[in-house]
């Protein structure tokens, strides 16, 4: 039975590619990639010849008939993006749910991805956390700051460098100047960085020092405690 294979990629570090993915790769019939540049050198590193065609936010709407078809006809195909696992914050999700729909078996394997070592490098609360990923570049922008100002659970969310202070910026009109958030930086790379503090600490630093590489920002839910005090307060009262 065909099958398509999501296999994720070393987000920094080579030696983060399992051993499992570099088998998957060589066996399927076929590997689709977000940037085939990209994903041809990592697969000469590993001495991978497959095949690859383009499959990335711009044509994937056009080319996931295609590819389900080949599944349909029996191939096995696997879904790369230039780093971490497919479907976060990168194409995939269009392509699984048409396999879902036209029950063909998706198997995601296990691997790197760049949220979860920045929550927990971050220190601050990960049993219960919300993925924000990229938030809306202008429109309904406001709007979701406003519902994230009341969240409580801890925010993961995905910033280009050179719209990190603006972003930091943001946080402080809406989240407020003491919110404490961390900062991480090429994770799993030589020059890897988790900066820790409030937004205003983190703001007067980039500031003063231009961000560079793949960012990753983790935000303190909102505190309910003054909140819950109040309430216990008046209900002792009653």
């Amino acid at each position: 039975m065909s099958k398509l294979y999501i296999v994720p990629t070393p987000i920094g570090n080579l030696e983060d590619m399992t051993f499992r993915a570099i088998r998957i790769l060589k066996e399927v019939d076929l590997i689709l990639a977000e940037d085939t540049r990209t994903s041809g050198k990592l697969l000469k590193h590993f001495e991978i010849s497959t095949h690859m065609h383009s499959h990335h936010m711009h044509n994937e709407h056009k080319t996931t008939e295609n590819v389900i078809a080949r599944l349909k006809a029996g191939e096995n195909i696997a879904l790369i993006s230039d780093a971490g696992t497919p479907a976060i914050s990168d194409p995939g999700f269009l392509l699984t749910r048409a396999c879902v729909e036209n029950r063909i078996t998706v198997e995601c394997l296990p691997g790197a991805t760049a949220f979860v070592p920045a929550l927990v490098n971050s220190g601050l609360p990960n049993d219960k956390f919300v993925f924000e990923g990229f938030l809306p570049e202008k429109k309904g922008r406001q709007t979701r700051y406003l519902e994230l100002a009341e969240e409580v659970r801890t925010m993961i969310l995905y910033v280009s460098p050179h719209k990190l202070v603006k972003t930091l910026s943001e946080f402080a009109t809406y989240f407020g100047e003491d919110r404490q958030i961390c900062v991480s930086r090429e994770l799993s790379k030589m020059h890897e960085e988790n900066r820790r503090g409030t937004v205003k600490e983190i703001l007067a630093h980039f500031e003063n020092t231009a961000p560079r590489g793949e960012i990753v920002v983790i935000v303190a839910g909102k505190t309910i405690v003054k909140e819950a005090k109040k309430n216990k307060f008046q209900k002792d009262e009653e």
